[in-house]
């Protein structure tokens, strides 16, 4: 097919993770690719997500490390942090990283619309005043944050919002309890922000292991407030702030409210009741094994399809897409054992199932778990405390779930992450030499503290 006539072998709407990554494999692959991004190539991750809050991460941690730097026997004036300069390195950073995803595409050979698209029947697209036709297309737009409707909502502020502020909050009050909600909560403090978190359960990190929950909901509390088992009923102005009435008769008042309620998938004017797509009562978009929605030749990957909201997903099921396509092959997508950290202080991270999932699939367990102080904090004199987890079938000595809290997390879990892949038992853990001193070894040391269940 001509791209040239606007005809495309795939065309793809949505230039986040998963979108990019099928259009370049598939072109390739020999095929004909566009693709159409109305805002900013890289998707969420690259601009308003992943990136950007990591590197927030990083600023907030110095606070930290100079305060733990003491009792090595630093000595240093109080350390000054500037809003302006962060924001404008870090505005910096996502132009270079948005301008590369641009770049990959065109080299690629893949035909880039700076537009707004829509399906407009079979095989059609409209982007702008032109139609195109394409053989396949790609739906990646990925999600959105959503903002409970509730009086005042208009004066709270999401995650996207916030990576555009143009000064730090003096005070401000997170609604939720989730990934999002407790990043930033972390970070902000940590950055001279004073922050309270508002969440309706009694433990954060909804869907991870409850026992994790528990112990990271106790370390957070130790060093912002938590405002739990209550929820945001409205937002009012209040002599140029901002007056929070919550559901349990309290009242808060704060510079900037940041409501991090989660994420809906973006399938808003897309033409998919008219394509004849089926979508889910949260909007996401219905697919099969294969990724192909109700509609012959029209494929959904990534957030718009709210399977697993993580960066990497979304790109296994874009190449997964195009290589069906394209390809001589049939790869399938596996969410087993799927690796996601959250970017908190301190760290968490965890693959495989929690202890409750286990039980509830039938297996019988046994769980090893251990809270340590990281020998670090000997003479920081930090109080914060680590904790991991183990959950292994009782039957067959297989790993079946790892959790952890604490420093860089995500980078000892991704490894772990890998041995589960490769059917790892607890007797193989056992068998490990750790490397000492160590957080890590701990997870190849841990003998005692066993429970069974199931």
């Amino acid at each position: 097919m001509n791209s040239e006539s606007g005809e495309f072998d795939l065309f793809v709407i949505g230039g986040g993770s998963g979108g990019v990554r099928a259009a370049r494999v598939a072109a390739a692959l020999g095929a004909r690719v566009g693709l159409a991004e109305e805002r900013y190539f890289g998707g969420t991750c690259v601009n308003v997500g992943c990136v950007p809050k990591k590197l927030m991460s990083y600023a907030a941690h110095y606070r930290d490390d100079f305060e733990d730097s003491r009792g090595f026997g630093w000595q240093a004036g109080s350390p000054i942090f500037d809003w302006s300069v962060f924001m404008a390195n870090k505005t910096k950073e996502i132009n270079r990283l948005e301008e590369i995803y641009r770049n990959m595409l065109e080299v690629a050979g893949v035909t880039l619309f700076k537009q707004r698209a829509r399906l407009s029947g079979a095989g059609k697209i409209q982007v702008g005043r032109h139609t195109l036709r394409a053989r396949y297309i790609l739906i990646a737009t990925g999600g959105w944050p959503w903002v409970p409707p509730f009086p005042g909502h208009e004066l709270a502020i999401t995650s996207n919002d916030l990576f555009t502020l143009k000064q730090l909050p003096g005070e401000i009050a997170i609604v939720g309890g989730g990934y999002i909600a407790v990043e930033f909560a972390s970070i902000l403090s940590r950055l001279g922000c004073r922050t309270r978190l508002v969440y309706r359960g009694g433990s954060l990190l909804n869907g991870f292991d409850q026992e994790l929950r528990e112990r990271f909901t106790t370390e957070l509390a130790n060093s912002l407030p938590l405002h739990l088992g209550c929820n945001i009923k409205k937002i009012a102005n209040r002599d140029k702030r901002l007056l929070v009435s919550l559901d349990d008769g309290s009242e808060l008042l704060a510079d900037a409210v940041l409501t991090a309620t989660g994420r809906r998938p973006n399938t808003a004017d897309l033409g998919l009741e008219a394509a004849g797509i089926q979508v889910s009562d949260r909007g996401a978009i219905t697919v099969g094994d294969d990724f192909q929605t109700s509609a012959t030749g029209v494929f959904a990957v990534g957030d718009v399809i709210d399977r697993v909201q993580l960066t990497p997903v979304a790109l296994a099921e874009g190449e997964i897409v195009a290589r069906q396509l394209f390809a001589t092959e049939s790869p399938t997508m596996s969410y087993d054992n799927v690796p996601s950290t959250v970017f908190s202080i301190p760290n968490v991270a965890t693959v495989g199932l929690t202890e409750s999932q286990a039980v509830d699939r039938g297996y019988q367990v046994k769980t090893f778990s251990a809270s340590v102080k990281q020998l670090k904090h000997t003479l920081s004199e930090r109080q914060e405390r680590c904790f991991i987890k183990l959950v292994v079938d009782s039957s067959s000595d297989r790993v079946l779930g790892l959790h952890m809290m604490g420093p860089d997390a995500g980078e000892i879990v991704q490894g772990f992450a890998v041995a589960m892949n490769c059917g790892a038992t607890k007797r193989d853990f056992d068998r490990t030499i750790g490397i000492h001193p160590t957080l890590a070894e701990e997870l190849v040391t841990m003998r005692k503290n066993e429970k069974s269940h199931g």
